[in-house]
């Protein structure tokens, strides 16, 4: 069970970063190739898309990892994080701004990385419960 919680941290991790570098370097890439303006990447439905992803990922594997390890504080990150890239989707163009909107998407999206990269420690560690 500790492999599949591992894969699921990865997975996870994975799409968070996923998410940074489409924030970041989006606009920079829009700037060098507008042709890139056109696409589903540029789309508010690719928010959407990584968000849908990300958050069964991370809701199973840092539950089942909590489980599995007893130090139930990592959820704080993970939930912390995937609460920040909800209101983002939900709301944070028009409260917050682009750039605020951005913002709230990266710090989401670190949140949940820290999360996971935690979650995936502990399940490493001798501190995993069996």
């Amino acid at each position: 069970m500790t492999t599949k919680v591992q894969t699921l941290d990865s997975v996870a991790i994975g799409i968070s970063l996923l998410c940074v570098v489409h924030c970041a370097l989006l606009p920079v890439a829009m700037v060098l190739l507008p042709a890139i303006a056109g696409t589903l990447l540029a789309d508010e439905s690719f928010h959407l898309i990584l968000v849908v992803g990300i958050l069964p990922t991370s809701a199973l594997a840092l539950v089942v990892g909590c489980r599995k390890h007893g130090h139930w504080a990592v959820l704080s990150w993970g939930f912390a994080g995937l609460s920040c890239l909800l209101l983002a989707l939900a709301v944070g163009h028009d409260w917050f701004g682009e750039h605020g909107e951005k913002a709230m998407t990266l710090l989401g999206s670190v949140l949940v990385a820290v999360g996971h990269m935690k979650n995936f420690r502990l399940c490493r560690s001798k501190q995993c419960v069996s």
